[in-house]
């Protein structure tokens, strides 16, 4: 018998059973034979199977069942457990605890630690990890258990132990699994330190981990100190809200007795701790000291670390705070009072004043002075409070404020380009999502350019590529999903092309039963161009080179390198979408000897600029935009439209052909690519854009980094960019309306922003609904503080007097807000005048915020 042929006969058969019964009989040499041929085999097996259809889940387990029993030391079996492609399979301890049990306690439990120490969080849902557990964990924790060792402090083995835990009460229906485990008493204080383990105490059934703790201490199985204190020294360890929280909650249901109340640690977790953890030790802490457990000085100490919070509500707390203080805390309340006076809230501020004014009997004369100085800043009707209760205050006029010029980012520069078959197979291999247009550019340039010099160089170059990546699924259209439509199959199809034109025409005439035509006009001009690349190669044809291949950051083909392109082609046609998109890529001024050499050319592609109308107009769509609605409403939107000129060929025509849809509203995720197809017409552009970017306000896919680059392009600009830019800065999260920073710092510099049309969309999308107003006003402070004050004033000065309440309105919500920006910005950019509603809005009663910037924007604009 031979036992490595036996071995690979059932591993292939995935016969587990006959596999175990052959193990159980090998000799010690017999289990080094097999120990050195397994690596060989599944390295083998691999290299031939690149997508790994051929390493399921039972043969995985045969192969570990091998490993287990054959090698000899415990760090070659933890290497092999875990090695790639064998690591985190479906649990197979039942498996390998038999094959393990022939092996001394001390070698088991020297494989537990080593198991420990290798596992590692994992990022699946909490449904699966309550079902299937973090992999590798419930080996390590029977090897533990049948040695009686203890366990390693490792995080991913204690978020694994609670996984378990939630698992066995998800599947079971009965929580007593908690108070049976037997390695409750030494996990339990590990909890507390322990990172990744708050989706598991959380995550429910019927009931939670956390809520079987608090059971278990009310029963006296666990010590409730061991709960609040590990509760307090994982709020001290720190970390992110999402992670506190549980302990937080846990906190909450202990009902901690005031002297279980850490009131020390809790005052200093006040200044830097996540947001959960600071409600509640504030909570605590006055609960505390209603009962007099708070002395003098950590009152003091919690109320001016509340009041630097920048959390508007912890300020709010700390005056709710020192308003019951007794007279004898005034030296230390007035501090933390005299902070507050240079908050941007006037509500807030005008509280602590009174609150101040209250307390100014029983100051010190220290703290009375530090009351005036800080009263100096303060408007002249809260400063003369202060000095009537306090004494003279010098006022301290504010300095002017000063940016300096803004500064556009250039855009990347591009990359030389690809000079040898292997660097070209290197790019190849490289490509990954998201999609980088010039990068993409610069691979097709380099598979049509080398290809056409020495195409058998290229082929040989290619080959590794396409066996580890290509070869099997994707030549019989295994998911075909996106492989017409998208650009990075496409582009690979192009490289497949060449390397296997048969396979790559299988695959075309396979997709031509299920045509892939994308839903957005510059969407199909991008197929097109790749579609005519790979029936190129696939004709077994080659071009000495592509004219459309950008030469600037922005897309555009410099006039000189097109002339020289076409001239490489000699008496050669060029590929038709490549020539039309050469066109349309030159720069808006072309040189006279140049245009006169390119003039056959522009008249057959050049694209004038179509008018582009933006207005509000009413679209029906779904009432909520899910798939699962078929209740439609009428919605308000603004939309941009074009009508083409009817002597363009097809494919521009349908460039500068836009009308709003009904239904779902436009998508597509390749919307960086379109600045490039169209750079000398920006406005072009942004009208396609508008009907895509309000359906990714909330999506985490870039699309607003494609207005920063959008906006380096050539041609005109109007309302639909200003639209476009608008809804960027509506966007949900802070990293892509930062890109709507960068754009208008860049229109700011290159002095061609259209200020008014901006300020029409930001009224008209503001007033429907569309974009909330402070993620627009938090880009337009930024904007103003990059330098582009100017562009920021000129489109509030247009947009306001459409947000302003008129009358007796009630202002809009963060309309205060956006005054201030608009005050900062006029009187950086010297603005005088009158805006229509704003003297009425300041002439109003009160301290609100909305009417203080109102003010404050009315003395800017009134300025001698």
């Amino acid at each position: 018998m031979n036992p490595w042929r036996e071995v690979v006969e059932r591993l292939e058969s995935s016969d587990t059973k006959g596999l175990v019964k052959i193990l159980d009989g090998l000799t010690d040499q017999d289990r080094k034979e097999v120990a050195g041929e397994l690596p060989g085999l599944l390295a083998e097996r691999l290299a031939a199977d690149a997508w790994w259809r051929w390493l399921d889940d039972d043969r995985a387990t045969g192969l570990r069942l091998a490993g287990a029993a054959c090698f000899g030391g415990a760090a070659q079996v933890a290497g092999w457990l875990n090695r790639r492609g064998l690591a985190g399979r479906r649990s197979d301890a039942s498996h390998l605890l038999p094959v393990l049990e022939r092996r001394s306690a001390e070698w088991r439990a020297d494989l537990a630690v080593r198991l420990v120490e290798r596992l590692r969080p994992s990022s699946e849902a909490g449904w699966w990890l309550a079902e299937h557990g973090i992999p590798g964990w419930e080996l390590a924790a029977d090897l533990i258990h049948a040695t009686g060792i203890e366990p390693p402090d490792n995080d991913a083995f204690t978020a694994g132990w609670i996984w378990h835990l939630t698992g066995r009460m998800y599947m079971s229906g009965q929580a007593g699994a908690v108070a049976a485990d037997p390695l409750l008493d030494v996990m339990v204080p590990r909890l507390f330190h322990a990172q990744g383990v708050a989706a598991a105490l959380t995550w429910h059934h019927e009931t939670t981990i956390a809520g079987e703790l608090v059971a278990l201490a009310e029963a006296g199985r666990l010590p409730r100190g061991t709960l609040l204190d590990g509760c307090v020294e994982r709020f001290i360890l720190g970390g992110q809200a999402a992670e506190l929280s549980p302990f937080v909650s846990l906190w909450k249901a202990m009902r901690a007795e005031l002297a279980e109340i850490p009131v020390r640690d809790f005052v200093r977790l006040l200044p830097a701790a996540a947001s959960p953890v600071v409600q509640l030790a504030a909570d605590e802490l006055r609960r505390a000291d209603a009962a007099g457990l708070v002395d003098d000085s950590l009152f003091a100490e919690a109320v001016q670390a509340l009041v630097f919070r920048t959390e508007k509500k912890y300020v709010t707390q700390a005056l709710q705070w020192m308003a019951k203080a007794a007279p004898a805390r005034a030296d230390g309340a007035l501090p933390a009072l005299a902070s507050v006076f240079g908050q941007d809230k006037p509500a807030l501020r005008d509280r602590a004043v009174r609150l101040a004014v209250q307390l100014a009997a029983h100051a010190s004369g220290e703290t009375a002075r530090a009351v005036r100085e800080a009263a100096a800043t303060l408007p002249d009707g809260p400063r003369a409070e202060i000095e009537a209760a306090f004494g003279t205050v010098r006022a301290v006029r504010a300095a002017p404020l000063t940016v300096g010029a803004p500064v556009a980012q250039p855009l990347p520069a591009l990359r030389p380009p690809i000079a040898s078959p292997d660097e070209l197979a290197y790019e190849l291999e490289g490509i990954r999502w998201p999609d980088e247009p010039t990068q993409y550019e610069r691979v097709l340039q380099g598979l049509v350019e080398l290809s056409h010099r020495d195409r058998a160089s290229v082929v040989d170059a290619l080959r590794p590529w396409w066996l580890k990546n290509w070869q099997g699924p994707f030549a019989s259209g295994i998911g075909r999903s996106g492989m017409d439509s998208e650009p990075r199959p496409l582009l690979v199809r192009c490289a497949v092309a060449i390397a296997s034109p048969d396979a790559s025409r299988a695959l075309t005439a396979a997709l031509a039963d299920e045509p892939q035509q994308p839903d957005r006009a510059l969407d199909v001009f991008l197929q097109r161009r790749f579609q005519e690349v790979i029936a190129l190669f696939e004709s077994g044809a080659t071009l000495p080179t592509l004219l459309a291949t950008p030469t600037e950051p922005t897309g555009h083909v410099d006039p000189a390198t097109l002339i020289d392109r076409l001239e490489r082609l000699g008496g050669t046609a060029p590929l038709p979408v490549d020539l039309q998109q050469a066109l349309l890529r030159l720069p808006r001024e072309i040189a006279a000897p140049q245009r006169l050499k390119l003039a056959a050319w522009l008249r057959d592609g050049g694209l004038p600029d179509p008018e582009v109308i933006v207005a509000t107009e009413t679209v029906r769509r779904p009432a909520s935009l899910t798939y699962y609605t078929t209740e439609q409403a009428d919605l308000r939107e603004v939309h941009a439209r074009m009508t083409p000129d009817a002597a363009l060929p097809p494919l521009l025509a349908m460039l500068c052909a836009l009308e709003p849809r009904s239904g779902y509203p436009a998508y597509s995720d390749q919307l960086g690519w379109w600045p490039s197809i169209l750079p000398s017409h920006r406005e072009v552009v942004a009208a396609h854009l508008l009907e895509c970017l309000p359906a990714s306000l909330d999506s985490t896919d870039g699309q607003v980094e494609t207005l920063a680059a959008l906006v380096h392009g050539e041609g005109p600009v109007g309302a639909a960019l200003g639209c476009a830019l608008t809804v960027g800065m509506g966007h949900r999260l802070p990293a892509q309306r930062a890109w709507a920073v960068d754009a208008l710092v860049t229109l700011a510099a290159r002095g061609d922003a259209p200020a008014a049309d901006l300020g029409w969309a930001v009224a008209e999308l503001v007033g429907l609904g569309t974009v909330k107003l402070n993620r627009v006003t938090a880009v337009l402070d930024e904007a103003t503080a990059s330098g582009a004050h100017g562009l920021v004033w000129a489109a509030l000065a247009e947009a306001l007097p459409r947000l302003l309440p008129e009358g007796g309105e009630k202002p809009v919500a963060g309309l205060g807000e956006l005054l201030a920006v608009a005050a900062a910005a006029a009187e950086l950019s010297g603005a005088r005048g009158d805006v229509s509603r704003l003297a009425g809005l300041a002439a109003r009663r009160g301290s609100s915020r909305v009417v203080e910037e109102a003010r404050r924007l009315q003395q800017v604009l009134s300025a001698g």
